[in-house]
């Protein structure tokens, strides 16, 4: 797999494998947050590709100047299991540590407990805090 910084082309494909990933939610249109992250540091949001360039998987990363975050990190499913997250996760860990970043964040919806697995196996730990939002802007 070659990992690279997404290209707009990519943009049904991503949003393909999000769905057969089961990453997509109804209040979070896909398309709006890839446009919304291609504004802020689009060189971090990242594909990884085939031979043939097709995408096999997906992380947003940020960093804003506190913390780094790992959003939407996918997988097709006929190819996870090969240490294409990992290699992912590695990837988006080095970008946070050269721009001088302490820690990465990532939130799990509760429940999912193949994917804690998962990060627990690259050395992540639940850090005891209770996650919150607010909509700001809906997504209709």
């Amino acid at each position: 797999m070659l990992i690279r910084p997404f290209d707009p082309r990519d943009t049904e494909p991503v949003v393909a494998l999000w769905e057969a990933c089961g990453l997509v939610r109804p209040w979070n249109d896909p398309r709006k947050d890839i446009a919304r992250k291609l504004t802020v540091q689009p060189e971090m949001f990242l594909v990884g590709v085939d031979e043939a360039d097709a995408v096999l998987a997906s992380a947003m990363v940020g960093y804003d100047g506190h913390r780094g975050w790992v959003n939407y990190l996918a997988v097709a499913p006929s190819a996870q299991g090969e240490g294409l997250g990992r290699a992912l996760m590695a990837e988006a860990e080095r970008m946070l540590v050269d721009r001088g970043c302490p820690k990465l964040n990532l939130q799990i919806r509760a429940g999912n407990e193949r994917v804690m697995a998962f990060y627990r196996a690259l050395g992540y730990a639940e850090d005891g805090a209770v996650s919150f939002g607010k909509r700001l802007i809906a997504d209709e």
